[in-house]
């Protein structure tokens, strides 16, 4: 595996350190991440799908995806993006192909419930000392991937957590946050039929103190409603953003924006 190179980006960001930011924004209610993936709207198209969803109220920009990502490709959509947009840009990477200096951090995914340990920690060991070299903020992250998994439960060879036993997602939520995680996900694949259930996500937010994430297949206000009043606190969407376009986005970023008890700042 090739480690990315050792170059530091020159732009100054408003949001490092970026966790502190995410937390002030998380004490005025639940948030929306625009997932972009670079290698389906490279360049110039993923500023441009980001300056919609920031205008449509969408809170940070997600840049990564499962497969066909490159270093060069990450860095080309994260400068169009800052260009285009007051909003953070974090990685969301498949491996050391997704690291760019010109984000404003990184998510340190694991994917727990990988039968691979490549995705459980094999990676991180591997990129960790070019990550703190680029100077990249990495940001802790328990990944649990749920039925059905998509393409990314294939790619990152998950025993994917059942719909139908949230106490056991519970128990892999909670273990990630004694492991010392600063956030779950739990993740139903892009372009999941369905969401993640609400109670599946209930039951994980009950037992948990660090922020909760949730995304995949999450297409229409009243799935983000449900998942919202049973404990998310970020809506990811990705999909929805590449095959809808604004008017299928708006609905969900506005039921997001109208649980929040006082605007970002």
């Amino acid at each position: 595996m090739s480690e990315p190179r050792p170059q530091r980006s020159a732009r100054p960001s408003p949001f490092r350190p970026l966790l502190p930011w995410l937390k002030r924004q998380l004490e005025g209610g639940p948030l929306h991440f625009t997932l972009l993936d670079p290698d389906k709207t490279p360049g110039s198209r993923a500023g441009e799908l980001a300056r919609r969803a920031e205008e449509l109220g969408t809170h940070l920009i997600l840049l990564g995806g499962s497969t066909g990502i490159r270093p060069e490709g990450m860095s080309e959509a994260a400068r169009s993006i800052h260009a285009s947009t007051r909003v953070p840009v974090v990685i969301f990477p498949q491996g050391a192909e997704s690291v760019t200096p010109e984000a404003d951090a990184i998510l340190w995914m694991s994917l727990l419930n990988s039968r691979n340990l490549r995705w459980v920690v094999r990676t991180h060991a591997a990129t960790s000392l070019a990550i703190r070299r680029l100077a990249l903020e990495p940001i802790s992250l328990g990944y649990l991937v749920v039925a059905p998994g998509m393409k990314v439960g294939e790619v990152g060879e998950a025993d994917v957590l059942s719909r139908e036993a949230p106490e056991v997602a519970a128990g892999w939520a909670l273990a990630a946050e004694y492991l010392g995680m600063q956030l779950v996900y739990l993740e139903a694949g892009s372009g999941a039929a369905e969401p993640v259930p609400p109670s599946l996500v209930q039951a994980v937010h009950q037992v948990l103190q660090v922020p909760l994430l949730v995304g995949g297949g999450i297409r229409r206000a009243d799935q983000a409603r449900a998942l919202l009043g049973a404990g998310a606190q970020v809506l990811v969407t990705g999909t929805v953003v590449e095959e809808g376009g604004e008017d299928a986005l708006r609905p969900i970023i506005e039921e997001v924006n109208r649980h929040r008890v006082r605007p970002s700042r």
